[in-house]
């Protein structure tokens, strides 16, 4: 294994997928994931999660670009890169008439070094189901098998398509905590998701991709500063805007009043907040219904979505 493996497990350089009919569906992306990092691809639909995943599994082969998965080309190279990779598909095909354990052994069977079927179902929150047959799992159990079968031959590299979709909260929240502990194992993981509280919360680094090309990248407190932090209120019974100090002085770069209701933006929370509570002190005034909060990656997210929109329609 070479310095560049250790370094970066995954590499994707300008990559190009391209459907018939001439449909550019990944549109020249470039970025990287180190080993035992969890790295997290977001986007609307179609904006060409599953399709930039597929490629780096070695499903397809991509129209233009450079992908490496452990050093090797996933496609030209998929017998050696396969046996080391887990992968959780949106949805994994079954037969409906095998149990839990008889899945699994059969999954086991298909792969090298694989771990007892045992230990990855107790893993994922199956151990007492083995006996049931897969046609009566619930769609969340279906998923923690899916889970249980990518891990199965112990992967140094895990593709998790949007794996915690039908889980509910608390399944949610054991499957991320098994993905942090195969993090702290060393297993680098990368996952596509819809939870944007589940990026945020998961990942080291992640990447929003917008109709094919990556719209923002950088860990997850990276992304969210280049989004305005918020300060609400409601302004105290006869007193306006205009008696406040010089929004501009406070480091506000936009406002909205909505009746009593004042909401500021800054990219300065602290000097903004310190300034308008020094201000309240000063004039002995509570500041009702008070609100402070740094953007979130949800509001990264859906304004980068608009603003793209939005150039789009400007360009047209």
């Amino acid at each position: 294994m070479d310095r560049n493996e250790r370094e970066h497990v995954i590499e994707v350089t300008d990559l190009r997928r391209v459907y018939g009919g001439g449909f550019e569906a990944v549109r020249g992306i470039t970025f990287s994931v180190a080993r035992g990092e969890i790295f997290a691809l977001l986007g609307t639909n179609g904006a060409g999660k599953t399709s930039t995943v597929e490629l780096l599994e070695g499903l397809a082969k991509p129209a233009e670009g450079r992908v490496r998965v452990l050093g090797h080309d996933p496609y030209a190279e998929r017998a050696v890169v396969r046996p080391r990779t887990g992968v959780m598909l949106q949805e994994g095909g079954f037969p409906s008439e095998l149990t839990v354990a008889e899945t699994a052994r059969m999954w086991a069977g298909c792969v090298s070094g694989a771990r007892p079927e045992g230990e990855v179902l107790a893993l994922v929150g199956l151990g007492r189901r083995a006996g049931v047959r897969v046609k009566q799992l619930s769609g969340g159990e279906r998923r923690r098998l899916d889970l249980a079968l990518a891990l199965i031959g112990d992967p140094e590299v895990l593709f998790l398509d949007e794996p915690t979709t039908g889980l509910d909260a608390e399944g949610r929240r054991d499957t991320w905590e098994l993905v942090r502990t195969l993090r702290e194992r060393g297993t680098t993981v990368l996952l596509t998701t819809h939870y944007l509280e589940e990026a945020e919360g998961l990942a080291d680094r992640l990447a929003i991709l917008h109709e094919g090309r990556i719209a923002a990248a950088g860990t997850p407190a990276e992304v969210t500063a280049s989004r305005p932090a918020r300060i609400s209120f409601e302004l105290p019974d006869n007193w306006f805007l205009g008696d406040l100090p010089p929004l501009d002085e406070l480091g506000v770069t936009g406002h909205e009043v909505d009746g009593r209701v004042l909401r500021l933006r800054t990219h300065q929370l602290q000097r903004a907040a310190t300034g308008l509570l020094g201000w309240a002190d000063r004039a002995g005034v509570e500041l009702r219904r008070l609100d402070v909060r740094s953007a979130s990656l949800e509001e990264a997210f859906l304004g980068i979505a608009r603003e793209a929109s939005e150039s789009k329609e400007y360009a047209a």
